[in-house]
């Protein structure tokens, strides 16, 4: 079954404190590991994000976790390929196995799994017909804090060389897909309708990262403390078609996005999903404010 989990995503970042000051202001706890800066969410005894010091931005590498049998897997899928195992970039990165996916993105496999989150308050919702709530439903401000690490986008040159090495080398599932355009794959276990997506373009790149938090209040409280810092805005709040997530994405320092998401579809893991090719009006919304001219340009230098 090869790949069961999404653990954590590290950045290279040219600093690491305007790093520590983005993530905490939304809503991560920061802590030091081996020479990295690392982020929690809390409640969750898992780092879901990594930060080191080198002299752009980049994606560092993604981190995967399996079990004895989906890590044997990969490398009988890797031998098969002539694919070869890789050094860790950081020696505190060490553990597991590593190698490079179609755009040189370095990919961490290691024995583990996700720990759990915290759970979220039901909503409730009063709709014509149906009113059970009973009194104030609006929440007062406060620091919103994501429950959990969702997915990432990544930017490829590759779309089609790359989804068949998620799927075909870590065993992932394709989801659905705008044909030449965008892809989105979840865990062959089930749960999110994607972990790993892939935006074409015309050279690598990391897009955003997506985090789970309780509702849409919390989406718009999120975002309202993040602007309010001085960070620019991303886009939002809107709701995917693919997915059907409600989102709001913030600009990073290195103009990176992370993303505050809710409700996002669920994948069974019996292998009943069916993938789909959706039209290319369905790739980004379905209400929101209109898309921002750069929403899916490539921020990072080309070597």
């Amino acid at each position: 079954m090869a790949v069961q989990s999404l653990l954590s995503y590290a950045l290279t970042v040219p600093d690491l404190e305007a790093g520590r000051r983005f993530y905490a202001s939304f809503g991560l706890l920061p802590a030091e590991r081996d020479n990295a800066l690392a982020f929690r969410c809390e409640g969750r005894a898992q780092d879901q994000v990594f930060l080191v010091e080198g002299r752009r931005k980049r994606l560092n590498h993604l981190r995967f976790g399996t079990d004895e049998r989906g890590l044997a897997d990969i490398r009988a899928k890797m031998k098969e390929r002539g694919l070869a195992e890789i050094d860790a970039p950081q020696n505190a990165f060490g553990d597991g196995l590593w190698l490079r996916d179609p755009n040189g993105n370095a990919i961490n496999v290691r024995l583990d799994q996700p720990r759990p989150w915290r759970s979220g308050n039901p909503v409730t919702m009063n709709v014509p017909g149906h009113y059970g709530r009973r009194g104030r439903g609006c929440p007062p401000g406060h620091q919103v804090r994501p429950h959990r690490l969702g997915h990432v986008l990544l930017h490829t040159p590759e779309l089609d060389g790359t989804i068949a090495f998620y799927t075909g080398v870590l065993g992932m599932r394709l989801s659905d897909r705008v044909p030449g355009i965008i892809a989105f794959m979840h865990l062959a276990v089930g749960g999110d309708h994607h972990v790993v997506a892939l935006l074409k373009d015309q050279r690598p790149g990391f897009h955003h990262a997506s985090f789970e938090v309780g509702s849409v209040d919390e989406i718009g409280l999120g975002a309202q403390a993040v602007l309010g810092t001085g960070y620019k805005n991303g886009w939002g709040l809107g709701r995917h078609v693919i997915g059907s997530n409600f989102f709001h994405y913030l600009r990073d320092p290195w103009n990176s996005l992370a993303e505050y998401f809710c409700d996002i579809d669920q994948i069974p893991g019996d292998g009943s999903w069916k993938a789909e090719d959706q039209p290319a009006e369905d790739a980004l919304y379905r209400w929101g404010p209109p898309v921002p001219a750069d929403f899916g340009r490539n921020f990072e230098m080309a070597d």
